[in-house]
């Protein structure tokens, strides 16, 4: 099946190769080791049975397969019942010998498990998003004074020095664009969740978009009118909301369409740290026409700091991820030329006021 052993047994990460109804057909020795299981236990069995994720990945994958498309995943737990759960990033991609095939990278991100399961580091990393938050509030201010005397020596120059006092506005103007949104990642106000129309928030959301920064974009939408109310922050969600379809937008700076489409999936669930089920059935796609993520951040691009744009902060989908997480949501996110989907899972408002 694999041309190249030596290639195959010299990866570094995990990997499996997986026929169409997701069985396992080769193992190299790194999913071996990761595992637990050697690849005569691996070889010809499940991949559900045999690797334990905790996210509801069935549908996307089936997706990736009938497309022919490769798939991110990231900050997922994975593990087998011989080893405990690792938090991990996931990539599967079409095998370009054989169409029937799919090969599954896992990569481990044993410090960010450690991180999130860790009271003692969960300390720290607040007390890194305070610092990082004061120090984002007290660079704004010389910036502000910084800006404002540009502007004042700008009234007495020619019109060549104006365009150095000029640059000096532009480029203090994004460096507190970005500070701005560092301090949002130092709000750490849970969410207040209540139950929602969706629809109603991302109509909010599509209109500012149309007026907005989405002004040359077609927004088509695509609901599903029977759904049930969702359990989410209000605001918090209309940020996530806006923040992708910014970045839809901004993916086509001439004209494309963008299509929100929402619908209900009852098989999606997962595994939250208590080791109870969590189900997530309420869908909420943000479909563009765009070039696509760049292979090389398309894994990460939901990590701080990670842009595919020029002078892109790196910072909107991240702050998009933290939300959803801290909602008890999950997003996850498929792109190739022409199509790029976001896709968020929400769980359902309670059917009874109050319980919650």
């Amino acid at each position: 099946m694999i041309e190249d052993n030596a290639l195959w047994a010299s990866l570094p990460v995990p990997a499996l190769l997986l026929d169409r109804v997701y069985h396992i057909v080769e193992s190299n020795p790194a999913a071996e080791s990761f595992l637990n299981l050697s690849a005569k236990v691996l070889r010809g069995k499940s991949l559900w049975e045999k690797v334990l994720i905790d996210a509801p990945l069935e549908a996307a994958f089936g997706r990736a397969r009938d497309g022919r498309t490769p798939l991110f995943v990231n900050d997922v737990d994975v593990g087998s019942g011989e080893r405990p759960p690792m938090q991990c990033n996931i990539q599967i991609a079409p095998h370009q010998g054989q169409d029937d095939l799919m090969i599954m990278m896992i990569s481990p991100r044993e410090i960010a498990s450690r991180m999130t399961k860790s009271h003692n580091t969960g300390k720290a990393a607040k007390s890194a998003i305070g610092m990082a938050e004061m120090l984002a509030h007290e660079i704004k201010n010389p910036l502000a004074g910084i800006t404002g005397a540009a502007q004042l020596l700008a009234m007495g120059l020619s019109q060549e020095d104006q365009e150095l006092t000029d640059l000096i506005v532009e480029e203090s103007r994004r460096i507190v664009k970005l500070l701005e949104q560092v301090e949002q990642f130092g709000n750490l106000r849970p969410p207040q969740l209540k139950s929602l129309n969706i629809h109603d928030v991302l109509d909010r959301a599509k209109k500012s978009a149309a007026v907005g920064f989405g002004a040359h974009m077609l927004f088509v939408e695509d609901y599903d009118p029977s759904l049930p109310h969702v359990l989410a922050d209000a605001d918090q969600l209309l940020q996530v909301f806006l923040n992708l379809l910014k970045n839809a937008a901004e993916a086509n700076p001439h004209a494309g369409t963008v299509r929100l489409h929402t619908f209900y999936d009852p098989s999606l669930r997962i595994r939250k740290s208590d080791g109870s089920q969590a189900r997530l059935p309420l869908q909420v796609e943000i479909i563009d026409d765009g070039p696509g993520l760049p292979p090389e951040i398309a894994s990460d691009v939901f990590e701080p700091f990670i842009s595919g744009r020029e002078n892109g902060t790196g910072l909107g989908l991240a702050l998009v991820s933290k939300l959803i997480g801290d909602a008890g949501g999950w997003i996850s996110v498929e792109s190739v030329p022409g199509r790029t989907v976001f896709r968020v899972s929400l769980p359902l408002a309670p059917l009874i006021a109050g319980e919650i």
